[in-house]
């Protein structure tokens, strides 16, 4: 990032953050429902590393910066994604799984262990960052929680994240609590508690199982009522309680 980029980010965080909560209501208001949907032109910081909403960019490089000097390079493997993006997530997963023999349900149920359904995503909010160490060079297979812990790649960056991405405002959202339902275990992925926890707020405010069964998704006729109402509950709302409005 260069140095008129990051002065511009700075300024637009400080803005952000400086505004009383009534005001940051206000803005908050007028993120429209497309934005929350993935489907909107959100106001992004740019590097060529990732895209995230400018306040939370400013609190991850200031969080990225920390964690250089204890010697943990950050490695972001995924931030913002918009509503075709997940799409085609969605349907490489899809595809490939019903080629393996399972069938339509057994394919859903297996994309929504780690996956979201498209229109679903924390990744459409700007907030969410997926995050590893660059530090030990691995190069495949980056995203596998045995690899955070143990003897793992990135277990250093685990303990360090663990003692300070709270301070930084970032919070771990798929947690390994051991009753939680919904997305599986993800020790890469962070959210910036300042913005989200509002912006879950107002997504859970829209009829979202309107969206999902209007939705024209590899595999969506198989949306049924149960289903929508189970995924809302578990994979959206079953979270980090810190993240929760």
């Amino acid at each position: 990032m260069n140095r008129r980029s990051f002065s511009k980010l700075t300024v637009l965080g400080i803005v952000a953050a400086s505004l009383p909560l009534t005001a940051r209501a206000a803005i908050l208001e007028m993120t429209d429902r497309d934005e929350l949907l993935g489907k909107g032109s959100p106001l992004l910081t740019k590097t060529s590393t990732y895209r995230l909403r400018p306040e939370a960019a400013i609190a991850f490089e200031e969080m990225k910066a920390a964690a250089l000097k204890d010697g943990i390079k950050f490695q972001v493997v995924s931030s913002y994604r918009d509503y075709n993006h997940q799409n085609r997530i969605w349907e490489r997963k899809y595809k490939r799984f019903r080629e393996s023999g399972l069938s339509h349900l057994a394919t859903i149920n297996k994309i929504i262990e780690y996956s979201t359904i498209p229109g679903t995503s924390r990744h459409h909010w700007g907030t969410d960052i997926d995050i590893v160490d660059a530090t030990p060079g691995v190069t495949s297979g980056l995203l596998v929680p045995s690899k955070f812990h143990g003897s793992g790649p990135f277990c250093k960056f685990k303990e360090w994240m663990d003692v300070h991405a709270n301070s930084f405002g970032f919070y771990l959202v798929y947690t390994d609590t051991y009753d939680r339902k919904g997305f599986k275990y993800e020790p890469w992925h962070y959210s910036y508690k300042a913005l989200s926890l509002d912006y879950l707020k107002a997504y859970q405010s829209l009829d979202i199982k309107s969206q999902l069964q209007a939705a024209n998704l590899l595999g969506s006729e198989h949306f049924t009522d149960t289903f929508i109402e189970r995924y809302l509950k578990e994979n959206v709302g079953d979270i980090n309680p810190a993240l929760l409005p």
